[in-house]
């Protein structure tokens, strides 16, 4: 009995710790809380002195990700809100209101009295009613130092006639959360799914809430059918006739053992349809299995609604994971899903069709100035050899014989066609595109999409962008760049600062401090030794004749525990940017 009472007793004793440890992380989690609420207060504080509104003409705005990029729904404008930026050291979040012209390719900067808290990961949908309108929900805040998170569960609206900002109080709000989707669904604002963390822990919804925008309401929806498990980031486009939503894929983790986590990058399908008058509306869940190409799986895409009922899905990254390391593999690939087919297809840009002709000419051109001799031989049996180069760097010879039988207009249509193959390649070798990233802001306007900012990584360093890119999504043509740049030069503080530190640290006198800086100068000019680039040299040419040293170069700067396939993307990269900078 003695030992039994100690068992009891030690249970009950483990019991009452746990939850005296609960209770402790409890009111930490809440302090923590207060702690973020004072903070945004103070800068809320700065944003309340501002009386009046100043529209001034700017520089384009500064690199972020998880912002809201909007088309006006009356003008040929874009609008750009929020987001955030991390330099290594600190997170900057912004409620900055931006406004891009089109036709002009200008940037303004609005600042209108009484704005949103500064947010990034929130969602916005423009209506055209009243002048044109922004709805704002959800979104989050991070301490400087990116520990420590609030989700809002405030919906704002932006008057962009009167240019006006507007907080709507309504009762039965969707809770805080980040990471949600949220679009237009004829008179409502449909929110699904997002994510809330804190230092303790985190949950990931599904639920799915409506607000009316004729009599400024929430209610939550109760579709029957068995809909998305819970998840953040996922893609939602109102079908064309207004009646349902598509939501595809998403993210979400989950707890595989004590203090290790497990992201699940998800890549299903689902159909909410609404039917019934709006009185008696239900909503029922289906699944949906698309045919075509469908995209590989990831997380961080970019999403949009394009003409004829198709959704755009571009970049994202997938992330490699396991217990010690993540690596993730970036995307900048475009692809479609047809809404009304229920079929997913790949983009396929066509090239600049009058440098094609041009290059179709000369060709053309360069077959007519074939002598007598050459065509007589023509008649003849051909040998033709070919060399293709594999990508491990082995070249391979093939011999193809032409039988005399075939006629010299047989011949030359078959040379057309390999030139018109070989220029239509060359085309598309030249077009610019964005460069793989995740989290980037998209919108259609005009049938045109916009595509801005986002970041990706390289080892331990992340870049945020600012660049800005269009592509007519009639055409199809080839992407146009709005405004560049250059990840170069971003800085990154942490690596800076700890560079300083070791600097710091090794003392001694002027005169060794002197020889070791002439040491590494000399070091750096041995390293700034780079295969040199052929007059003439094509990128592609260059990047496999000298992939042997840049392969080494990233491996030595990288590690050797980096994986092969991140080196050999760190590797070409570099050789792009030797190869660009030499031009």
């Amino acid at each position: 009995m003695g030992k039994k009472g100690k068992k009891e007793k030690k249970v009950k004793g483990a019991e009452k710790t746990a939850a005296k440890m609960e209770k402790k992380v409890s009111k930490r989690s809440k302090r923590e809380e207060e702690d973020l609420e004072a903070l945004i207060a103070e800068f809320q504080s700065l944003d309340a002195k501002k009386t009046q509104v100043i529209e001034t003409a700017c520089a384009p705005p500064s690199p972020r990700l998880n912002a809201s990029l909007c088309a006006h729904p009356e003008k040929d404008e874009l609008i750009l809100f929020g987001g955030e930026f991390f330099n290594g050291k600190k997170t900057f979040l912004y409620n900055e209101l931006f406004f891009y012209n089109i036709k002009k390719n200008t940037w303004l900067k609005a600042e209108i009295p009484n704005p949103p808290p500064r947010r990034c990961a929130q969602q916005a949908v423009v209506v055209p009613q009243g002048g044109g309108q922004m709805w704002i929900f959800g979104g989050e805040f991070a301490s400087p130092d990116g520990e420590q998170f609030y989700h809002y569960k405030d919906l704002w609206v932006l008057h962009l006639g009167t240019r006006t900002w507007e907080q709507v109080k309504a009762p039965g709000a969707p809770s805080g959360r980040s990471g949600h989707r949220m679009v237009l669904s004829k008179r409502q604002l449909l929110v699904f799914g997002g994510f809330h963390e804190s230092t303790r822990d985190y949950i990931y919804y599904n639920d799915i809430h409506a607000f009316n925008l004729d009599t400024f309401t929430w209610s939550r929806l109760q579709p029957t059918g068995t809909g998305p498990c819970p998840r953040s980031a996922c893609q939602m486009t109102p079908t064309p006739d207004g009646n349902g939503i598509i939501i595809y894929g998403g993210y979400s983790k989950s707890r595989a053992k004590k203090d290790v986590d497990k992201g699940t990058i998800h890549s299903d399908m689902f159909l909410l349809r609404r039917e019934g008058k709006e009185e008696q509306e239900k909503w029922t869940w289906t699944r949906v299995n698309p045919a075509g190409v469908k995209p590989h799986p990831r997380s961080g895409f970019s999403l949009a609604v394009g003409p004829g009922g198709r959704a755009l899905l571009f970049g994202g990254v997938c992330d490699e994971e396991d217990e010690e390391s993540l690596e993730g593999d970036f995307f900048n690939d475009l692809y479609f899903y047809d809404i009304n087919k229920n079929r997913w297809f790949p983009a396929q840009l066509k090239g600049n069709k009058s440098e094609k002709k041009k290059r179709r000419r000369g060709a053309k051109g360069e077959q007519t100035a074939e002598t007598e001799e050459d065509k007589e031989k023509a008649q003849g049996p051909t040998e033709i050899v070919k060399e293709i180069v594999a990508e491990d760097g082995t070249v391979m010879t093939i011999k193809e014989v032409i039988p005399a039988a075939r006629t010299e207009d047989d011949i030359e249509d078959e040379e057309e066609d390999e030139e018109d193959e070989e220029v239509e390649a060359a085309a598309m070798a030249s077009l610019v595109e964005p460069s793989p990233r995740s989290s980037a802001m998209a919108t259609v306007k005009h049938g045109k999409l916009y595509l801005y900012g986002g970041m990706f990584e390289v080892g331990d360093r992340q870049f945020t962008l600012s660049d800005l890119y269009s592509l007519d999504l009639h055409k199809m043509d080839q992407w146009d760049v709005l405004v560049e740049m250059d990840p170069k030069t971003q800085e990154w503080l942490e690596e800076s600062e700890d560079e300083d530190e070791e600097e710091d640290a090794k003392g001694g006198d002027d005169e060794e401090d002197d020889e070791e800086e002439e040491t590494s100068e000399e070091e750096g000019e041995e390293d700034a030794d780079h295969p040199p680039v052929k007059p003439g040299e094509a990128l592609a040419d260059y990047q496999m004749r000298t992939e042997t040293y840049w392969l080494g170069l990233a491996r030595a700067n990288m590690g050797p525990d980096a994986k092969e396939k991140k080196v050999q993307k760190v590797g070409h990269a570099m050789a792009k940017v030797f190869f660009e900078d030499q031009e």
